[in-house]
């Protein structure tokens, strides 16, 4: 399945720009608000659809991640992807976006379809919890993400050619990936 534009226009959550409303957004303005109604998130310390870009094919590549969370100095403590099947058939996916966002590794990502999510330890691929239980409170992100330490260059393109791989397994479908939204630069 695939993001589609459902032809009207919504206010985003967090940024109050206006947004095509796709069969997805609505899904992703959810996770916002639960992050900051019900999980205590500042909405100034989350951003939508930042972009994980990196050299791929010949060109620069860039994958879209739905919020990121920050701490208090900018430091990014979590990712949070939005997937439309089994959140661990996501996972490897993931991780990679993480290690490889170019203002460092992401130390946590969250993986949820909205109704179960999985939450991981970038550093090792751990599994923290299952369940949307285990979407973290923002005063508890310090103590969950550890510190990181940044890849090889080995390591790096490793992790790149995986996150090429998987994003772009369908997109030459029906779409060519004209479904796919567009990060922020």
């Amino acid at each position: 399945m695939h993001e589609e534009s459902l032809g009207n226009v919504i206010r985003d959550y967090l940024t109050g720009e206006e947004l095509v409303e796709t069969s997805y957004e609505e899904l992703r303005q959810g996770l916002a608000r639960m992050l900051v109604e019900e999980r205590g998130y500042p909405r100034e310390r989350l951003t939508p659809k930042v972009g994980v870009c990196f050299p791929a094919d010949g060109s620069t590549y860039t994958r879209m991640v739905d919020l990121a969370a920050t701490d208090e100095a900018g430091r990014t403590l979590l990712f949070v992807i939005f997937c439309s099947g089994e959140p661990g058939s996501y996972v490897r996916e993931s991780l990679a976006a993480a290690r490889v966002y170019d203002q460092g590794p992401v130390p946590l990502v969250l993986v949820t379809d909205t109704r179960d999510a999985v939450l991981l330890a970038v550093a090792d691929g751990r599994e923290i919890g299952r369940g949307m239980r285990a979407v973290p409170r923002y005063a508890d992100l310090p103590g969950l993400a550890g510190p990181i330490a940044p890849l090889s260059d080995e390591a790096l393109d490793r992790e790149r050619r995986i996150l090429f791989a998987y994003s772009e397994m369908l997109s030459g479908g029906c779409c060519q990936g004209a479904c796919r939204p567009k990060a922020r630069p």
